[in-house]
């Protein structure tokens, strides 16, 4: 395919993004319902539980490069990447029922999770890595990639937030609320449908652009080249730096996400805080899916004034510090004793409008990090003459992977470590636990973004930088990855 240096079409930005809705759909239900759901609901011991969700990433983590290096290597007259997301999205959505609905009696097997859980998230990359390798075909312009992920974040996002309101209104919503273990089929069936059609939507909406027969035959796959190739992405400088920063901001993504609906319930008790104006019955858990939408929309205006002013390391240095701040506030006030009554609109709107700012800067981070790897394309097309986007798309799925696991896993073991009871009634849990739950997770949330923020602001390539390779690499011959 012809990269482009112009400015792409409305409509190719929304298509390409639209595929991610399948992640937004993935990440949001793993990261803040199944920790809970195998714990609260089928009574999973939650350290069990989190490590059984660490193993199946691991195992996803390694499988990784080997799905990048066979896209690299897929030869048809669709070129190298639809043809894995026209076949991955309906086992993604059988195996997705699956994970959701566990043996009727008994508790889950570990074994048996980690078994789900791996094959849905090794099919999920099958359909993510070739979708965002993508990205670096379509433009070379720097911004324009931006704009590409913004788009992917935002409808990614919008995915999420799709999920969250189904689940909070519809799937499990009255008095048990998350506790309801029926409403979790309904639930999984909601999410596995709308994967398949986001997916194989946007490859629809794509195929008269990508579907061409690559000019050059790309050499045989195999398994050491998978990891080879891995290992150099990890020997470029950028790439090591970008990891680095990377996999600490993941790693509190997915505690946060995992721990989000413990905060949330038994910490600020979201789902008995009364909205005013609002009909009856309607809480601050019903309108929080709705922070996390302006949060995503409030991303999607200021990230490309952000990279303009400041660069993508600048911004996602900036934007880290700022969501550590106000991840702080509420809880310095709440334990200085100067937050607003629980169980009051008051308390529920202040804490969703520091979300809305947090939320958004956090996002912030985590796309300029991730448009990084485009520029790092280049870098390493520079010193080898081979393009593989794959593989470096594939090693970044690694970092995050490894990270959001990492993080899951500290949650399960933070939850044991302070003895949170299982099946706990939000008004029982003893103050002096969900003092240490809030202690426990601020101190680690605000380690590790500022580590991010560290790391991410050395990122060694620059727009100038970027713009000069581009135009070394234009009287160059380019080959495939081999």
């Amino acid at each position: 395919m012809t990269t482009q240096n112009s400015k792409l079409p409305l409509r190719l930005k929304f298509i390409h993004g639209f595929g991610a809705v399948a992640f937004g759909v993935k990440e949001i239900s793993l990261t803040a319902f199944l920790l809970i759901y195998y714990n609260q609901v089928l009574g999973m011991d939650a350290s069990l539980v989190s490590l059984a969700l660490l193993v199946a990433l691991l195992i996803d983590a390694v499988v990784d490069p080997i799905i990048g290096n066979l896209t690299d290597r897929t030869y048809t007259r669709w070129g190298q990447r639809l043809p894995w997301l026209y076949t991955a999205p309906i086992p993604l959505a059988l195996a997705w029922l699956v994970l959701w609905s566990p043996p009727a009696e008994g508790v889950p097997q570990f074994w048996n999770l980690v078994a789900v859980a791996a094959t849905v998230r090794i099919l999920l990359s099958a359909c993510e890595v070739p979708s965002t390798s993508l990205v670096p075909e379509l433009t070379t312009d720097y911004d324009e990639r931006t704009t590409l992920f913004r788009f992917r974040y935002i409808l990614g996002w919008m995915g999420g937030v799709i999920t969250l309101t189904m689940a909070y209104t519809v799937f499990l919503a009255g008095e048990n609320g998350v506790l309801n273990r029926d409403g979790y089929f309904g639930f999984a069936l909601f999410g596995g449908v709308l994967m398949v059609v986001s997916v194989m939507g946007s490859a629809m909406g794509q195929h008269k652009l990508v579907a061409k027969l690559p000019k050059q035959r790309p050499a045989p796959f195999s398994v050491i080249s998978s990891f080879k190739e891995i290992f150099e992405a990890f020997s470029e400088k950028a790439f090591l730096i970008f990891a680095t920063g990377g996999l600490a901001a993941y790693i509190s993504q997915g505690l946060t996400f995992s721990l989000n609906n413990y905060l949330i319930l038994f910490v600020w008790r979201l789902d008995t805080a009364p909205i005013p104006f609002l009909p009856e019955g309607i809480t601050g858990l019903s309108i929080y899916p709705l922070a996390l939408a302006l949060s995503a929309i409030l991303m999607f205006l200021v990230v490309g004034p952000l990279h303009a002013r400041f660069g993508k390391p600048g911004s996602a240095a900036l934007c880290a510090v700022g969501t550590t701040i106000m991840t702080i506030i509420p809880y310095a006030l709440f334990m200085a004793g100067l937050w607003p009554e629980l169980d009051t609109s008051q308390s529920a709107l202040t804490l969703l409008g520091l979300l809305i700012v947090g939320n958004t800067m956090g996002i912030v981070v985590l796309i300029s990090a991730t448009s990084m790897v485009a520029e790092i394309v280049e870098a390493y097309l520079e010193r080898t003459g081979r393009r593989a986007e794959g593989a470096f798309y594939s090693g970044n799925w690694l970092v995050q992977k490894c990270a959001t696991g990492l993080g899951i896993f500290l949650s399960g073991q933070l939850l044991s470590v302070i003895d949170f009871p299982d099946g706990a009634d939000p008004n029982l849990v003893p103050q002096p636990i969900i003092t240490d739950l809030m202690i426990y997770y601020l101190a680690a949330t605000v380690a590790l973004m500022l580590f991010a923020g560290f790391w991410l602001g050395r990122f060694p390539i620059t727009r100038e930088e970027h713009q000069e390779r581009l135009q070394r690499l234009a009287a160059k011959p380019v080959r495939s990855a081999t």
